[in-house]
């Protein structure tokens, strides 16, 4: 242990260098233990397809409740729609029941008081496509819980 010019250094303890040599024994564990785990591509696989799992179940989780609001919207819409007609065609026949022309709830008349509202007003198409959306995900739901 000499320097360039031939000086000496001073030699370490016998305490420093066991010190010295358990530091490079653990580095070298902590060194093999990596590359023993980079190596290991089976458990790198698992952990990569566990990951995945994860990440769809929340994202089918997220769709669900996407689903189950778009249903709940729609099927309130559908209610919505069906009262009214239900109301505008009751508020006609009873319109024509009060004007005495008509009294059979059976007759021509009734029935194209009542046709005449839902003509004028369709259901969007928008709306019949939310409707089955929602029966696709609630029937998706219900097999999937069933597994």
């Amino acid at each position: 242990m000499s320097d360039k010019n031939g000086a000496q250094e001073a030699k370490p303890s016998i305490d420093e260098l066991r010190a010295d040599i358990e530091q490079t024994r653990s580095e070298l564990g902590e060194t093999v233990q990596a590359l023993a785990a980079k190596a290991d591509v089976k458990a790198r696989a698992k952990d990569q397809v566990e990951q995945t799992k994860q990440k769809v179940k929340a994202q089918a989780a997220d769709a669900t409740e996407k689903v189950r609001g778009a249903a709940l919207a729609a099927s309130d819409k559908v209610r919505a729609a069906a009262s009214q007609a239900k109301d505008s065609a009751t508020d006609k026949v009873s319109a024509l029941q009060s004007d005495d022309k008509v009294r059979d709830p059976n007759s021509p008349e009734v029935a194209y008081a009542t046709q005449e509202p839902v003509r004028n007003r369709p259901v969007p198409l928008q709306l019949v496509f939310a409707g089955v959306v929602a029966l696709v995900g609630v029937i998706l739901i219900v097999r999937g819980r069933r597994r």
